[in-house]
């Protein structure tokens, strides 16, 4: 199952998502779980962008509509999993964990595209537990001295 975490002084939510469960539900559900991941991803990697002040995606929901139903016009798709790409490459900096490789990643979608799907959730996986472990601003409660 997926792990919660909250993230920062914001207390974004984000999800730890089993890579398996990101390349092999897609065939299961006929590729809804798909979108829905991709939806969320990018809603989760706005949110932490916006909790600190870079832009990590304005709208996750024209991430969406890129895949289903701008596949119809071939060219969406290829752009939002570019960007979205681009997107985990900045939470990875912005956690200071080590980001996906651009060319492992163009290799992967080109050849075996559930397999790239993984290696983004993977990057994501690293990348919020890493944001979790850092000390938020949050103020200690105590009595005065």
């Amino acid at each position: 199952m997926a792990e919660q975490l909250l993230i920062g002084p914001s207390r974004a939510s984000v999800k730890l998502r089993s890579p398996w469960a990101v390349a092999l539900l897609p065939f299961i559900t006929f590729g809804i779980y798909h979108l829905v991941w991709w939806y969320r991803i990018n809603r989760e990697l706005r949110d932490v962008g916006h909790a600190n002040g870079i832009d990590l995606g304005q709208n996750p929901t024209s991430s969406l509509l890129a895949l289903f139903p701008g596949a119809l016009i071939i060219i969406p798709p290829f752009v939002s999993y570019y960007r979205g790409t681009n997107r985990v490459i900045g939470a990875a900096r912005l956690t200071g964990t080590e980001p996906v490789n651009g060319w492992i990643a163009l290799i992967l979608f080109i050849v075996i595209q559930p397999a790239y799907w993984a290696y983004l959730q993977s990057s994501l996986n690293k990348a919020w537990g890493a944001a979790a472990r850092e000390p938020t601003d949050t103020s200690v409660q105590g009595g005065a001295p």
